[in-house]
């Protein structure tokens, strides 16, 4: 028999509907199951509503109180109500959560409720997970989860899932031969960076959050920190890389003449001359793999970008030759003097030679 999961609401979140209708409060429920720990949001009539179907469905109310409504006080403008029924909620799941009866965490309405599987269900509680937060934003319980450290490092893992896919996408884009093929790798690629960059935005705002609130250490906030940055070059370089991609796919969509039929028309013509005039001076050169699939203006870009990259090369090498040059210069300065410390160690050497002749014949004398 599986553990029951650890449930804890760590914190609330306030939210305001897109059709402009009075805000509610969110209560940010964390559930650490033994491979994954993921956040689900509710309300506090969804806690009522369960309440009561727990209770007509087992016959007898939940082993703890579902705190009771307030018509005098809102949780909008009372932080102290919000904070008491956060609490309260908290002691309310977990008496269910733990209880050693099992009968109201078995019914269909409580794991429909925390998104977890069904007990006849094949599939693991991260499917069940994937398939819907049970919340009105998916955006706001990736918000949430970022907030708390251990689904921060779940929503990282997922941003690089969806790193990888872009590259698999990427890379079926490369090896496609057809126009429809290509596009539609393009546009999942395109997709999963999306969703990506989307998680990176949380993850970096729920760092922040963390770290305002002292809720990790300073050299985990750095060790993520780290990964943040990783991730956000990742994601630069993947977003070149679909972009260039993405024009190729357009200009391929406007009737480029493929590999093939740029082979056979210049092999063509190749051929129709040889036979016309034996060697021929200025062939067309064969493509390349950069230069395949791509325009007059595509291959015009193509040739200026390794342009730019090479005057980058001969900066960074003209920096280098420049460094060494100062390096050469002041080891000469040093050698310089150097070499006017010996003569003037020299020259004390002859005075001091001739002080000990000078003493010599004294003692010679003497004796």
């Amino acid at each position: 028999m599986a553990p029951p999961a650890e449930i804890t609401i760590p914190t609330t979140s306030l939210y305001t509907p897109t059709d402009k209708s009075k805000p509610y409060t969110l209560y940010n429920i964390t559930l650490r199951l033994p491979l994954r720990t993921y956040v689900v949001q509710k309300r506090y009539s969804e806690f009522a509503t369960l309440h009561s179907t727990l209770t007509a469905l087992v016959g007898i109310p939940p082993p703890s109180a579902l705190p009771a409504k307030s018509w005098f006080k809102s949780t909008l403008n009372s932080p102290e109500l919000t904070e008491d029924r956060r609490r309260r909620l908290e002691i309310y799941l977990r008496a269910i959560a733990e209880s050693p009866d099992r009968r109201w965490r078995d019914t269909p309405a409580w794991r429909t409720f925390l998104n977890l599987p069904s007990l006849n269900s094949a599939g693991n509680s991260a499917a069940s997970v994937r398939a819907g937060y049970g919340i009105p934003n998916r955006d706001a319980a990736n918000v949430a989860a970022s907030q708390d450290p251990g689904t921060w490092l779940d929503l990282h893992a997922e941003m690089k899932r969806d790193f990888q896919e872009a590259r698999r996408c990427l890379a079926r884009r490369d090896a496609a031969t057809e126009n429809s093929v290509a596009l539609e790798a393009g546009s999942a690629a395109k997709k999963a960076l999306v969703k990506a960059g989307g998680l990176l935005t949380c993850l970096r705002d729920g760092l922040k959050y963390m770290e305002d609130a002292r809720r990790l250490g300073d050299g985990e906030i750095r060790r993520r920190k780290d990964l943040l940055g990783a991730a956000r070059v990742d994601r630069e370089d993947l977003d070149k890389l679909s972009s260039t991609i993405s024009a190729t796919a357009k200009a391929a969509a406007k009737g480029v003449p493929s590999a093939a039929d740029k082979a056979a028309l210049m092999g063509n013509a190749v051929t129709a001359a040889a036979k016309g005039r034996g060697r021929i001076l200025g062939a067309p050169l064969p493509e390349t793999e950069q230069t395949r699939e791509l325009n007059n203006q595509g291959v015009a870009q193509l040739q200026k970008q390794m342009m730019d990259d090479q005057d980058r090369d001969v900066e960074a090498l003209n920096k280098i030759i420049r460094r060494q040059r100062e390096m050469a210069e002041a080891i000469h300065r040093e050698v310089e003097e150097h070499i006017e410390v010996l003569g003037h160690v020299n020259s004390q050497a002859d005075v001091l030679a001739g002080k000990v002749r000078v003493a010599k014949d004294r003692t010679k004398k003497i004796s």
